[in-house]
């Protein structure tokens, strides 16, 4: 079932497949606009469609015979390695792709499953799947550099040159990377009690042992970017919430004075903040145009007033956010 809103604004609920969709566009002269939604142009009509063009164009290339490129990161370990570089190598290119994670590829029965999941995948698509990892056991790597996948293996590019660099052996061994024994591991785990314990203001007696206090109104992401600085990097991070009943007379409370060089300011489009709002209480005061444009404003103006500086979350991730406040506060990480 798809609806489809007319120009008109009348609103019709067809019996049709998205296969029968696609038959039928492809004998019309149709131009695909690139929006929230999706808008075709026709000689008789204009016909906007709720589909998001990018589920449109995957379903087209299933269904058309054009399959998706398949990604895998595989790894004897957590394979956290392998996926972060491999997306950020294929992030370089506008297209899509099926992606796959296989971890602690430690034995051989283990090996040559993951070597069948990508033979499979190759039959499948007629396309040799993309195969990123970074094995430390040759048995094992030779067991998947065996398979019908193109090979991307990054300790074999890297290792040879830094070992000439450093003038001393390399000496790989799993789970070195993302072990318990990294330095840092303690550190993250303290974080992650302190932002928990010290999530939404619910503990402000405690933020002299905050690395970074983070403000803002409700749903502004404070909490995951707490989070996020907590786990990756060890950070202890505080956030504390500015609500309705602050609105009247907004300024910064009294608890928080005596930390203001660790408070740091989140804000959000108001329109952004609406969308995520009604998503949790719809037809709220809370997530009203009004209410959330108000919060907006008037944050902001405490920002700008007691001089704390701050950053819009709108178009960032939790990893862009959360980049940006160390690259913005000086905050040492404790991830290595």
């Amino acid at each position: 079932m798809l609806t489809i809103k007319t120009k008109g604004g009348l609103v019709q609920d067809l019996s049709i497949t998205m296969a029968q969709i696609f038959d039928s566009l492809s004998n019309l002269d149709i131009k695909p606009l690139y929006s929230k939604t999706t808008t075709f142009y026709t000689a008789a009509n204009r016909i906007q469609t709720r589909i998001y063009i990018k589920s449109i164009y995957r379903y087209k290339s299933f269904h058309k015979g054009i399959q998706m490129r398949v990604a895998f990161y595989i790894s004897d370990g957590t394979a956290i390695t392998s996926e972060v570089f491999g997306h950020a190598l294929l992030s370089l290119f506008p297209m899509e792709f099926e992606h796959s994670t296989i971890s602690f590829v430690e034995t051989r029965e283990r090996a040559l499953e993951a070597k069948e999941q990508i033979n499979k995948a190759f039959k499948r698509t007629g396309l040799p799947p993309l195969v990123f990892h970074t094995f430390v056991n040759p048995e094992i790597r030779e067991i998947i550099d065996s398979c019908d996948g193109v090979i991307y293996n990054f300790l074999e590019h890297f290792v040879a040159p830094l070992e000439k660099q450093l003038g001393i052996e390399a000496k790989p061994k799993a789970h070195r990377t993302h072990s318990i024994h990294e330095n840092s591991y303690d550190y993250r785990i303290d974080a992650v009690n302190y932002a928990l314990a010290n999530d939404d203001g619910s503990n402000v007696s405690n933020y002299e042992h905050a690395d970074v206090i983070l403000v803002g109104v409700s749903r502004s992401g404070k909490t995951p970017s707490s989070l996020y600085l907590a786990l990756q990097y060890g950070i202890k991070a505080a956030n504390y919430p500015f609500t309705d009943d602050d609105m009247d007379e907004l300024r910064l409370p009294d608890f928080l004075k005596p930390h203001k060089k660790k408070i740091f300011g989140l804000t959000i489009d108001a329109q952004r903040l609406m969308d995520i709002r009604d998503g949790r209480m719809a037809n709220s005061k809370y997530a009203s145009a009004r209410q959330c444009r108000m919060e907006v404003r008037e944050v902001e103006k405490l920002y700008k007033k007691e001089k704390i500086p701050f950053l819009n979350t709108t178009k960032f991730s939790v990893e862009e956010i959360t980049a940006k406040i160390l690259a913005e506060t000086g905050l040492q990480r404790y991830k290595y």
